[in-house]
């Protein structure tokens, strides 16, 4: 089966399509990486701000909707979802990792070339993998109806990393509308905080991040959760604090 990335628009179909909406996303995504190996300091942070409004929508976007329909719809689904949703997993805890780091502390690199490397690696394996298999299953109709939900799905999501919610349903369904709220919010209270008398919008900023920590572990959040996806620190981060 062809990549997504090498099809012409007429074998994706309309752009309704979900496959031409995540090559969509994966050509905006690829832009940001490029840019984002040019820059420091506050324009490196813009660049991530900005990368983060694109990849945890997406994600869990996919996670609601896309990634049921390949469970149901391949006999191996089940192991190809979850290769994807452990590399989404160590995005969210690489993100989270990159927060609480210093952009003087020699690890941040390290953290950004692993970030780069993940998300890379994860838009290989649905653009080769996932995405023409799920392409070969369905019709185009379903396939159309796909790129609808996900859309919608994804215009409303959660815009920050919560590594401790769970991939799977129940849990992230639940996580989604308290999350979303809170994370477009503080989006909103960052944008304001950059220019003058910030300093009491970065202030409900951080306290909007401490109740979405508290509202991750609420127990109904991470259930359905795979142990190979549940939340940690990532190698990198533990060679850091070491």
């Amino acid at each position: 089966m062809t990549s997504i990335a090498r099809q012409s628009e007429d074998e994706l179909g309309v752009r309704c399509r979900v496959l031409s909406r995540q090559r969509r996303d994966h050509e905006e995504l690829d832009r940001l990486l490029n840019r984002l190996r040019s820059t420091a300091g506050e324009e490196q942070d813009e660049v991530l701000t900005r990368i983060g409004w694109l990849v945890f929508p997406h994600a869990f976007a996919e996670e609601a909707v896309l990634w049921p329909a390949v469970r149901s719809a391949l006999a191996d689904g089940e192991e190809i979802t979850l290769r994807i949703e452990q590399e989404h997993q160590e995005v969210n805890e690489l993100w989270a990792a990159l927060e609480r780091t210093q952009r003087s502390d020699p690890k941040r690199a390290e953290l950004l070339d692993r970030l780069v490397h993940v998300l890379q690696e994860d838009v290989r394996d649905e653009e080769d993998v996932l995405l023409p298999r799920l392409q070969a299953a369905l019709d185009p109709a379903r396939l159309r109806r796909l790129g609808v939900a996900w859309e919608l799905v994804r215009r409303t999501a959660p815009t920050r990393p919560h590594p401790v919610v769970a991939r799977r349903p129940p849990g992230n369904a639940l996580a989604g509308l308290p999350l979303t709220v809170l994370d477009r919010s503080r989006d909103h209270l960052d944008r304001w905080g950059r220019g003058r008398g910030g300093t009491a919008a970065r202030t409900a900023s951080r306290a909007l991040a401490a109740v979405a920590g508290a509202v991750e572990h609420v127990p109904p959040l991470t259930r359905g959760e795979r142990p190979s996806t549940h939340s940690g620190r990532t190698e990198v981060e533990r060679e850091a604090r070491s």
